[in-house]
């Protein structure tokens, strides 16, 4: 499920070029705070999923909420009583 949600996410971005040593530049509406840049779109792209997987894993350690993506969510299990 998390790799489905990362490439959801991934295809939901938007890139583009800025003056800068790393030029491309992306970013992900959906997801607030969620960008990275590369020396190319395909490093750009890696180093995205890679802040969209940080994202999620810390949600998940957080309790916070993930946002369903068209049909992909996340769902964390219910606590058990004890």
């Amino acid at each position: 499920m998390l790799l489905q949600y990362i490439q959801i996410v991934l295809e939901r971005a938007h890139y583009e070029i800025i003056e800068d040593v790393e030029p491309f530049y992306g970013e992900v509406p959906a997801l607030a705070g969620i960008w990275a840049t590369g020396k190319t779109l395909e490093e750009c792209r890696r180093n995205l999923a890679d802040a969209i997987e940080d994202w999620v894993l810390f949600s998940i350690a957080k309790g916070l909420p993930i946002p369903a993506l068209g049909e992909v969510s996340i769902h964390l299990p219910e606590k058990a009583a004890a």
